[in-house]
């Protein structure tokens, strides 16, 4: 009973990880006033980016590294779609959702000789205890990106909360007018923080392909991106709610693994569904319930009261 708890429990923070990767973007950019539903497209191009990089380097580290910063420059484009040119950011971010997946699968066909999916990564991301464990530690073995998914969101609602910047992003989300007039730079501001939820969007979709999957296919992101902007409305846009609505959606997905495995004849498609029939659930109980910053998804143009 003991050993099939503490899997669980491993199962589980293993697979919230790019969750809260993923939901930590979503938090940070909406806080700013810029809706970013392109998640799911910077993860799958962060996915590849990340196996690509850790085949052919060795290196997981320059994996998560290389999916962050191509994360960045495609939610740079997104930014100066939704900041600069103001155009409307559910589309903006539509269009990245269906470029992602496509560049992704174009880039693996011209590296792996038209193969759909990478090779395998043979240096996947650290543990924290190594690999010498055995028993109840080696099952809450979990990799060293999950230590720091829980990091950077302390470390974020840290930074909302508790600083001079953050409370200047959370003021250019609700007012940015008012932000405006002290002298606040509102562009500057939200271009800084839709890159960054993009850097945290390709480390999510590198942390499945480095951790979790070892190997890039078509279907490796396959909806988390959407699974984790389900829970940043179930956070209530905060990063420390975001990161325990991430917690019980891998406890969703853990679910499937050991009642797959147990003794109970449970279909697997069934139990594959319930990751997302709970993302519905979720979004029909919560999103009636959580308030969105009051700026968010609305372009701002200097000057305009």
């Amino acid at each position: 009973m003991m050993n099939t708890l503490t899997l669980l429990i491993g199962i589980t923070l293993m697979y919230s990880t790019p969750f809260v990767f993923g939901a930590l973007g979503g938090v940070i950019s909406e806080r700013s006033g810029v809706m970013n539903i392109g998640i799911e497209g910077m993860m799958t191009v962060g996915a590849f980016i990340g196996a690509l990089t850790g085949y052919f380097t060795g290196s997981p580290l320059l994996g998560v590294v290389s999916a962050a910063l191509v994360g960045g420059l495609i939610a740079a484009l997104h930014a100066m779609a939704a900041i600069t040119f103001r155009a409307d950011q559910t589309i903006s971010g539509c269009a990245i959702n269906l470029l992602g997946p496509g560049a992704a699968l174009f880039l693996c066909r011209l590296a792996f000789e038209g193969a759909t999916m990478s090779m395998p990564v043979e240096n996947k991301i650290p543990k924290i205890f190594g690999s010498n464990v055995s028993g109840i530690l080696a099952n809450l073995n979990v990799s060293v990106l999950t230590v720091l998914a829980l990091a950077t969101a302390a470390g974020m609602w840290a930074f909302l909360y508790k600083t001079k910047w953050g409370l200047r992003i959370c003021a250019v989300g609700e007012k940015p007018a008012a932000a405006d007039t002290l002298g606040i730079n509102v562009y500057r501001i939200r271009y800084a923080c839709v890159i960054v939820s993009g850097m945290l969007a390709g480390i999510a979709g590198a942390s499945i392909t480095l951790d979790v999957m070892a190997q890039f296919t078509p279907t490796a992101v396959a909806g988390q991106g959407f699974i984790a902007l389900a829970a940043v409305i179930f956070g209530k846009w905060k990063p420390m709610g975001a990161y325990f609505a991430c917690l019980i959606f891998g406890l969703a997905q853990a679910l499937t693994v050991v009642l797959g495995g147990g003794s109970i004849a449970i279909p697997s498609s069934l139990l594959a569904m319930l990751p997302y029939i709970l993302t519905i659930v979720i979004l029909i109980v919560f999103v009636g319930r959580s308030a969105a910053p009051k700026a968010d998804g609305i372009a701002y143009e200097k000057g305009k009261r």
